[in-house]
Protein backbone atom coordinates (compact mmCIF):
# COMPACT_ATOMS: atom_id res chain seq x y z
CA UNK A 1 0.00 0.00 0.00
CA UNK A 2 1.03 3.78 -0.99
CA UNK A 3 1.18 5.95 2.06
CA UNK A 4 1.78 9.37 3.18
CA UNK A 5 2.77 10.09 6.54
CA UNK A 6 2.35 14.07 7.50
CA UNK A 7 4.72 15.15 10.40
CA UNK A 8 8.05 13.53 10.83
CA UNK A 9 7.83 14.27 14.55
CA UNK A 10 7.81 11.01 16.64
CA UNK A 11 5.02 9.76 16.02
CA UNK A 12 5.43 10.32 12.40
CA UNK A 13 8.95 8.80 12.51
CA UNK A 14 7.89 5.50 14.16
CA UNK A 15 5.32 5.41 12.25
CA UNK A 16 6.80 6.18 8.62
CA UNK A 17 9.86 3.37 9.61
CA UNK A 18 6.86 0.56 11.09
CA UNK A 19 4.61 0.46 7.98
CA UNK A 20 8.23 0.57 5.88
CA UNK A 21 9.23 -2.02 7.45
CA UNK A 22 5.89 -4.40 6.91
CA UNK A 23 5.96 -3.41 3.44
CA UNK A 24 4.44 -0.43 2.66
CA UNK A 25 6.15 2.63 0.42
CA UNK A 26 6.19 5.57 2.25
CA UNK A 27 6.52 9.56 1.69
CA UNK A 28 6.73 11.23 4.80
CA UNK A 29 6.03 14.73 4.60
CA UNK A 30 7.15 17.98 6.86
CA UNK A 31 7.43 21.62 6.34
CA UNK A 32 10.92 21.51 7.60
CA UNK A 33 12.91 21.18 4.93
CA UNK A 34 16.04 20.30 6.49
CA UNK A 35 13.80 16.98 8.94
CA UNK A 36 12.64 16.32 5.35
CA UNK A 37 16.19 15.99 3.75
CA UNK A 38 18.01 13.74 6.90
CA UNK A 39 14.72 11.84 6.41
CA UNK A 40 15.22 10.60 2.67
CA UNK A 41 18.93 10.09 3.79
CA UNK A 42 17.87 7.69 6.01
CA UNK A 43 18.30 9.53 9.23
CA UNK A 44 16.20 9.67 12.54
CA UNK A 45 15.18 12.83 13.75
CA UNK A 46 14.72 11.35 17.11
CA UNK A 47 16.68 8.60 19.43
CA UNK A 48 14.45 5.58 19.47
CA UNK A 49 15.75 1.87 19.60
CA UNK A 50 15.81 -0.17 16.35
CA UNK A 51 14.70 3.31 14.00
CA UNK A 52 17.88 4.32 12.75
CA UNK A 53 18.18 0.38 11.18
CA UNK A 54 14.73 0.75 10.30
CA UNK A 55 15.22 3.92 7.97
CA UNK A 56 17.85 3.32 6.88
CA UNK A 57 17.26 -0.30 5.63
CA UNK A 58 13.96 1.54 4.21
CA UNK A 59 15.31 3.84 2.77
CA UNK A 60 17.85 1.49 0.44
CA UNK A 61 14.94 -1.01 -0.25
CA UNK A 62 13.10 2.82 -1.88
CA UNK A 63 10.39 1.85 0.67
CA UNK A 64 10.65 5.23 2.12
CA UNK A 65 11.58 8.95 0.73
CA UNK A 66 10.24 12.26 2.36
CA UNK A 67 9.23 15.49 0.69
CA UNK A 68 8.01 18.95 1.14
CA UNK A 69 5.48 18.84 -1.79
CA UNK A 70 2.13 17.90 -0.19
CA UNK A 71 0.65 17.84 -3.87
CA UNK A 72 2.96 15.15 -4.85
CA UNK A 73 2.64 13.12 -1.87
CA UNK A 74 -1.15 12.95 -1.77
CA UNK A 75 -1.42 11.95 -5.77
CA UNK A 76 0.95 8.74 -5.46
CA UNK A 77 -0.24 7.83 -2.50
CA UNK A 78 -3.82 6.02 -1.09
CA UNK A 79 -3.88 7.03 2.47
CA UNK A 80 -2.38 9.86 4.43
CA UNK A 81 -1.73 9.20 8.20
CA UNK A 82 -1.78 12.88 9.67
CA UNK A 83 0.46 12.73 13.02
CA UNK A 84 1.18 16.19 13.50
CA UNK A 85 1.51 17.83 16.85
CA UNK A 86 -1.16 19.43 18.78
CA UNK A 87 0.79 21.70 21.50
CA UNK A 88 -0.98 23.11 24.09
CA UNK A 89 -1.24 26.93 24.14
CA UNK A 90 -0.33 29.39 27.37
CA UNK A 91 -3.83 28.79 28.54
CA UNK A 92 -3.43 24.84 28.54
CA UNK A 93 -6.40 24.65 25.33
CA UNK A 94 -5.10 22.27 23.08
CA UNK A 95 -3.35 24.12 19.74
CA UNK A 96 -5.25 22.20 16.24
CA UNK A 97 -3.46 24.89 13.74
CA UNK A 98 -1.00 22.36 12.41
CA UNK A 99 -3.86 19.65 12.05
CA UNK A 100 -5.71 22.30 9.95
CA UNK A 101 -3.50 23.66 8.08
CA UNK A 102 -2.09 19.98 7.07
CA UNK A 103 -5.90 19.04 6.53
CA UNK A 104 -6.37 22.00 4.33
CA UNK A 105 -3.11 21.29 2.16
CA UNK A 106 -4.70 18.00 1.55
CA UNK A 107 -8.09 19.20 0.76
CA UNK A 108 -6.52 21.92 -1.72
CA UNK A 109 -4.80 18.54 -3.85
CA UNK A 110 -7.50 16.72 -3.70
CA UNK A 111 -9.60 18.62 -4.86
CA UNK A 112 -7.12 19.23 -7.82
CA UNK A 113 -6.46 15.26 -8.76
CA UNK A 114 -10.20 14.68 -8.04
CA UNK A 115 -8.81 10.67 -7.20
CA UNK A 116 -10.39 8.88 -4.01
CA UNK A 117 -8.17 9.11 -0.45
CA UNK A 118 -8.42 7.96 2.98
CA UNK A 119 -7.51 9.96 5.85
CA UNK A 120 -6.02 8.57 8.98
CA UNK A 121 -6.02 10.94 11.71
CA UNK A 122 -3.51 10.00 14.73
CA UNK A 123 -2.54 13.12 16.59
CA UNK A 124 -4.31 14.09 19.74
CA UNK A 125 -7.26 15.29 19.27
CA UNK A 126 -9.77 16.27 21.98
CA UNK A 127 -13.34 14.70 21.79
CA UNK A 128 -15.36 16.38 18.52
CA UNK A 129 -11.97 17.63 16.50
CA UNK A 130 -12.78 14.89 14.02
CA UNK A 131 -16.15 15.80 13.41
CA UNK A 132 -15.65 19.50 13.60
CA UNK A 133 -12.61 18.91 10.77
CA UNK A 134 -15.73 16.84 8.55
CA UNK A 135 -17.91 19.30 9.10
CA UNK A 136 -15.85 21.99 7.80
CA UNK A 137 -12.58 22.08 5.80
CA UNK A 138 -13.28 18.02 4.48
CA UNK A 139 -17.05 18.64 4.13
CA UNK A 140 -17.35 19.04 0.64
CA UNK A 141 -14.81 16.50 -0.25
CA UNK A 142 -16.93 13.79 2.02
CA UNK A 143 -20.22 15.07 0.49
CA UNK A 144 -18.58 14.15 -2.56
CA UNK A 145 -18.04 10.34 -1.35
CA UNK A 146 -13.93 11.31 -2.37
CA UNK A 147 -12.95 10.93 1.49
CA UNK A 148 -12.90 8.75 3.87
CA UNK A 149 -12.11 9.64 7.60
CA UNK A 150 -11.04 7.52 10.22
CA UNK A 151 -9.34 8.87 13.65
CA UNK A 152 -6.69 6.27 15.36
CA UNK A 153 -5.40 7.11 18.68
CA UNK A 154 -1.23 6.40 18.89
CA UNK A 155 -0.60 4.51 22.35
CA UNK A 156 3.16 4.68 21.81
CA UNK A 157 5.77 5.30 24.31
CA UNK A 158 9.21 7.05 24.27
CA UNK A 159 11.85 3.91 24.41
CA UNK A 160 9.63 1.37 23.28
CA UNK A 161 7.99 3.08 20.48
CA UNK A 162 8.73 0.33 17.39
CA UNK A 163 8.10 -2.38 19.55
CA UNK A 164 4.83 -0.78 20.79
CA UNK A 165 3.58 -0.66 17.16
CA UNK A 166 5.12 -3.57 16.06
CA UNK A 167 2.40 -5.25 19.13
CA UNK A 168 0.27 -2.81 20.46
CA UNK A 169 -1.44 -3.00 23.91
CA UNK A 170 -4.81 -1.63 22.36
CA UNK A 171 -5.85 -0.47 18.93
CA UNK A 172 -8.61 1.87 18.39
CA UNK A 173 -10.38 3.44 14.99
CA UNK A 174 -12.89 5.95 14.88
CA UNK A 175 -15.39 6.07 12.31
CA UNK A 176 -18.74 8.10 11.86
CA UNK A 177 -20.90 6.32 13.41
CA UNK A 178 -18.74 4.07 15.68
CA UNK A 179 -19.65 0.98 12.87
CA UNK A 180 -17.70 -0.99 10.99
CA UNK A 181 -14.38 0.36 9.04
CA UNK A 182 -15.38 0.18 5.51
CA UNK A 183 -11.17 -0.11 4.73
CA UNK A 184 -10.18 -3.31 6.26
CA UNK A 185 -6.93 -3.45 4.89
CA UNK A 186 -6.44 0.44 5.72
CA UNK A 187 -7.60 -0.16 9.23
CA UNK A 188 -4.98 -3.13 9.49
CA UNK A 189 -2.01 -1.33 9.05
CA UNK A 190 -1.86 -0.10 12.77
CA UNK A 191 -2.98 -3.22 14.37
CA UNK A 192 -5.58 -6.20 14.07
CA UNK A 193 -8.51 -6.39 16.83
CA UNK A 194 -9.15 -3.06 16.80
CA UNK A 195 -12.08 -1.87 19.46
CA UNK A 196 -14.63 0.78 17.09
CA UNK A 197 -15.95 3.54 18.24
CA UNK A 198 -17.38 6.73 17.14
CA UNK A 199 -14.91 9.50 16.42
CA UNK A 200 -15.61 11.20 19.59
CA UNK A 201 -15.02 7.75 21.56
CA UNK A 202 -11.98 7.13 19.70
CA UNK A 203 -10.64 10.59 20.83
CA UNK A 204 -12.09 9.97 23.98
CA UNK A 205 -9.83 6.49 25.00
CA UNK A 206 -6.63 8.75 23.93
CA UNK A 207 -7.37 10.90 26.68
CA UNK A 208 -9.36 8.32 29.10
CA UNK A 209 -5.66 6.45 28.71
CA UNK A 210 -3.49 9.21 29.35
CA UNK A 211 -5.58 10.48 32.18
CA UNK A 212 -5.40 6.92 34.20
CA UNK A 213 -1.37 6.87 33.27
CA UNK A 214 -1.36 10.24 35.12
CA UNK A 215 -3.67 9.28 38.08
CA UNK A 216 -1.54 6.01 38.60
CA UNK A 217 1.59 8.09 38.48
CA UNK A 218 -0.48 10.74 41.63
CA UNK A 219 -1.55 7.92 43.33
CA UNK A 220 2.04 6.20 43.59
CA UNK A 221 3.59 9.20 44.64
CA UNK A 222 1.03 10.33 47.25
CA UNK A 223 1.02 6.46 48.71
CA UNK A 224 4.76 6.91 48.74
CA UNK A 225 5.10 10.46 50.49
CA UNK A 226 2.44 8.95 53.12
CA UNK A 227 4.80 5.31 53.32
CA UNK A 228 7.62 7.74 53.57
CA UNK A 229 6.27 9.96 56.51
CA UNK A 230 5.64 6.63 58.44
CA UNK A 231 8.96 5.41 57.75
CA UNK A 232 7.66 2.30 55.83
CA UNK A 233 8.71 0.95 51.81
CA UNK A 234 6.33 2.55 49.69
CA UNK A 235 7.41 0.60 46.55
CA UNK A 236 7.10 -2.66 48.40
CA UNK A 237 3.08 -1.49 49.66
CA UNK A 238 2.69 -0.53 45.92
CA UNK A 239 4.30 -4.33 45.09
CA UNK A 240 1.69 -5.75 47.15
CA UNK A 241 -1.21 -3.84 45.66
CA UNK A 242 -0.49 -4.78 42.47
CA UNK A 243 0.10 -8.38 43.65
CA UNK A 244 -4.14 -8.37 43.81
CA UNK A 245 -5.48 -8.38 40.06
CA UNK A 246 -8.70 -9.43 40.98
CA UNK A 247 -9.51 -6.26 42.68
CA UNK A 248 -6.44 -3.74 42.41
CA UNK A 249 -4.93 -4.43 38.62
CA UNK A 250 -8.32 -5.51 36.86
CA UNK A 251 -11.52 -4.36 34.98
CA UNK A 252 -13.40 -4.36 38.36
CA UNK A 253 -14.72 -1.09 40.07
CA UNK A 254 -14.10 0.37 35.91
CA UNK A 255 -17.47 0.59 35.34
CA UNK A 256 -19.09 4.13 34.98
CA UNK A 257 -22.17 4.40 37.09
CA UNK A 258 -22.78 4.27 40.99
CA UNK A 259 -21.23 6.48 43.09
CA UNK A 260 -18.96 4.29 45.47
CA UNK A 261 -20.65 3.55 49.04
CA UNK A 262 -20.85 1.11 51.73
CA UNK A 263 -19.46 0.49 54.79
CA UNK A 264 -15.83 0.49 54.26
CA UNK A 265 -14.87 3.27 50.97
CA UNK A 266 -16.54 6.17 52.26
CA UNK A 267 -15.02 5.81 56.02
CA UNK A 268 -11.47 4.44 55.20
CA UNK A 269 -11.49 7.12 52.36
CA UNK A 270 -12.52 9.99 55.51
CA UNK A 271 -9.83 8.35 57.73
CA UNK A 272 -7.00 8.15 55.69
CA UNK A 273 -7.60 12.33 54.78
CA UNK A 274 -8.41 13.11 58.35
CA UNK A 275 -5.19 11.12 59.00
CA UNK A 276 -3.38 13.13 56.14
CA UNK A 277 -4.65 16.47 57.37
CA UNK A 278 -3.54 15.97 60.82
CA UNK A 279 0.13 14.52 59.86
CA UNK A 280 0.35 18.14 57.45
CA UNK A 281 1.18 15.88 54.40
CA UNK A 282 -0.58 17.24 51.11
CA UNK A 283 -2.38 14.58 49.17
CA UNK A 284 -4.39 16.78 47.23
CA UNK A 285 -5.52 13.59 44.89
CA UNK A 286 -6.64 11.21 47.33
CA UNK A 287 -7.86 14.10 49.32
CA UNK A 288 -10.01 14.67 46.42
CA UNK A 289 -11.44 11.19 45.90
CA UNK A 290 -14.70 11.94 48.36
CA UNK A 291 -15.39 15.19 46.78
CA UNK A 292 -15.78 14.14 43.43
CA UNK A 293 -17.51 10.90 44.34
CA UNK A 294 -19.90 13.55 46.44
CA UNK A 295 -20.35 15.59 42.85
CA UNK A 296 -21.50 12.23 40.82
CA UNK A 297 -23.66 11.50 43.63
CA UNK A 298 -25.29 15.23 42.72
CA UNK A 299 -25.38 13.99 39.37
CA UNK A 300 -27.34 11.30 39.71
CA UNK A 301 -30.37 12.94 41.40
CA UNK A 302 -30.12 15.60 39.21
CA UNK A 303 -30.75 13.21 36.35
CA UNK A 304 -33.59 11.82 38.18
CA UNK A 305 -34.87 15.33 38.91
CA UNK A 306 -34.80 16.31 35.36
CA UNK A 307 -37.26 14.13 34.38
CA UNK A 308 -39.64 16.49 36.05
CA UNK A 309 -41.83 13.71 37.26
CA UNK A 310 -43.01 12.96 40.64
CA UNK A 311 -43.71 9.46 41.31
CA UNK A 312 -39.74 7.36 41.11
CA UNK A 313 -39.41 3.59 41.48
CA UNK A 314 -36.49 2.56 42.63
CA UNK A 315 -35.39 -1.25 41.70
CA UNK A 316 -32.41 -2.14 44.50
CA UNK A 317 -31.11 -0.20 47.31
CA UNK A 318 -28.35 -1.39 49.22
CA UNK A 319 -25.11 -0.37 48.52
CA UNK A 320 -24.11 -3.87 46.54
CA UNK A 321 -26.32 -6.66 44.74
CA UNK A 322 -27.05 -9.69 47.02
CA UNK A 323 -26.93 -7.81 50.51
CA UNK A 324 -28.61 -5.85 52.65
CA UNK A 325 -26.24 -3.55 53.57
CA UNK A 326 -27.55 -0.44 53.61
CA UNK A 327 -24.99 1.79 54.97
CA UNK A 328 -23.69 4.41 52.75
CA UNK A 329 -26.13 3.41 50.26
CA UNK A 330 -25.81 5.86 46.92
CA UNK A 331 -29.65 4.90 46.78
CA UNK A 332 -30.48 5.51 50.14
CA UNK A 333 -29.31 8.80 49.87
CA UNK A 334 -30.81 9.69 46.70
CA UNK A 335 -34.12 8.69 47.93
CA UNK A 336 -33.69 10.50 51.48
CA UNK A 337 -33.14 13.59 49.04
CA UNK A 338 -35.89 13.45 46.61
CA UNK A 339 -38.37 12.74 49.32
CA UNK A 340 -37.25 15.92 50.77
CA UNK A 341 -37.88 17.71 47.46
CA UNK A 342 -41.50 16.14 47.66
CA UNK A 343 -41.33 13.07 45.36
CA UNK A 344 -43.72 10.07 45.88
CA UNK A 345 -40.91 7.01 46.13
CA UNK A 346 -41.52 3.22 45.96
CA UNK A 347 -38.90 0.65 46.37
CA UNK A 348 -38.07 -3.12 46.05
CA UNK A 349 -34.92 -4.66 46.81
CA UNK A 350 -35.87 -8.64 47.58
CA UNK A 351 -32.93 -8.63 50.33
CA UNK A 352 -33.80 -6.31 52.35
CA UNK A 353 -35.94 -7.62 55.46
CA UNK A 354 -36.55 -4.48 57.71
CA UNK A 355 -36.96 -6.83 60.84
CA UNK A 356 -33.68 -8.37 60.25
CA UNK A 357 -31.57 -4.88 60.44
CA UNK A 358 -29.78 -5.02 63.25
CA UNK A 359 -26.96 -2.90 64.17
CA UNK A 360 -25.31 0.47 62.22
CA UNK A 361 -27.42 -0.76 59.00
CA UNK A 362 -30.55 -0.18 61.14
CA UNK A 363 -29.59 3.12 63.07
CA UNK A 364 -28.54 4.31 59.97
CA UNK A 365 -31.84 3.44 58.08
CA UNK A 366 -33.69 4.79 60.94
CA UNK A 367 -31.80 8.10 61.58
CA UNK A 368 -32.52 9.24 57.53
CA UNK A 369 -35.40 6.90 56.49
CA UNK A 370 -37.81 6.17 59.83
CA UNK A 371 -40.58 5.59 57.09
CA UNK A 372 -38.75 3.07 54.61
CA UNK A 373 -40.99 0.39 55.84
CA UNK A 374 -44.14 2.42 54.03
CA UNK A 375 -41.66 2.54 50.63
CA UNK A 376 -40.82 -0.81 50.20
CA UNK A 377 -42.54 -2.92 47.79
CA UNK A 378 -42.79 -6.82 48.11
CA UNK A 379 -43.03 -6.97 44.63
CA UNK A 380 -41.68 -5.33 41.29
CA UNK A 381 -44.58 -5.18 39.35
CA UNK A 382 -45.88 -2.95 42.00
CA UNK A 383 -43.05 -0.10 41.93
CA UNK A 384 -43.15 -0.18 37.97
CA UNK A 385 -47.04 0.44 37.92
CA UNK A 386 -46.28 3.41 40.02
CA UNK A 387 -43.72 5.11 38.82
CA UNK A 388 -42.97 7.41 35.99
CA UNK A 389 -39.00 7.13 36.48
CA UNK A 390 -37.39 3.72 37.33
CA UNK A 391 -34.15 3.68 39.07
CA UNK A 392 -32.48 0.25 37.75
CA UNK A 393 -29.46 0.05 40.46
CA UNK A 394 -29.23 -3.98 40.67
CA UNK A 395 -30.36 -6.50 38.44
CA UNK A 396 -33.11 -8.08 41.26
CA UNK A 397 -35.70 -8.50 38.56
CA UNK A 398 -35.46 -10.98 35.74
CA UNK A 399 -34.80 -9.21 31.99
CA UNK A 400 -38.13 -10.78 31.24
CA UNK A 401 -39.98 -9.67 33.58
CA UNK A 402 -39.27 -6.62 32.83
CA UNK A 403 -39.81 -6.92 29.40
CA UNK A 404 -43.61 -7.32 29.98
CA UNK A 405 -44.03 -4.65 32.40
CA UNK A 406 -42.22 -1.86 30.18
CA UNK A 407 -44.01 0.89 29.82
CA UNK A 408 -43.18 3.25 26.69
CA UNK A 409 -44.31 6.48 28.65
CA UNK A 410 -41.89 5.08 31.46
CA UNK A 411 -38.57 6.65 31.85
CA UNK A 412 -35.49 4.33 33.14
CA UNK A 413 -32.24 5.02 34.36
CA UNK A 414 -29.71 2.46 34.43
CA UNK A 415 -27.45 2.77 37.24
CA UNK A 416 -25.88 -0.72 37.06
CA UNK A 417 -24.87 -0.99 32.94
CA UNK A 418 -27.56 -3.23 32.16
CA UNK A 419 -27.35 -2.31 28.50
CA UNK A 420 -30.08 -4.66 27.41
CA UNK A 421 -32.54 -2.49 29.55
CA UNK A 422 -32.23 -0.75 26.40
CA UNK A 423 -33.34 -2.76 23.86
CA UNK A 424 -37.14 -2.53 25.97
CA UNK A 425 -39.83 -0.07 25.19
CA UNK A 426 -39.34 2.48 27.82
CA UNK A 427 -37.07 6.12 27.51
CA UNK A 428 -34.07 4.47 28.46
CA UNK A 429 -30.86 6.55 29.63
CA UNK A 430 -27.60 5.52 31.86
CA UNK A 431 -26.53 7.90 34.14
CA UNK A 432 -23.06 7.93 32.47
CA UNK A 433 -23.91 6.89 28.74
Amino acid sequence: MNVSVFGLGYVGAVTSACLSEQGHHVIGVDLHAAKVEAFSRGQSPIVEPEIDDLLRQATISNQLSATLDVSQAVATTDVSIICVGTPSLPSGKLNLEYVHHVTAQIVAALEKSGKPHILLYRSTMLPGSTRALVAGILADLIAAGQVRVYYCPEFLREGTAVRDFRDPSLVVIGTHDGGKPADDEVCEILGRNPSILAWEGAEMIKYSCNYFHALKVGFANEIGRLCKHLGEDGTRVMDVLCADTRLNISRYYMKPGNPFGGSCLPKDVSALKSFARQENISLPLLENTAATNAAHQELFVSLIEGKAKRRIGFLGLAFKANTDDLRGSPMVAAAETLLGHGHELSIYDPHINLSRLIGANEQQIQARMPHLAQLLRQDAREVLQSSDVLVVSQKCVPFEALAEMARQEQIVIDVCGWRELSTLSWQYEGICW
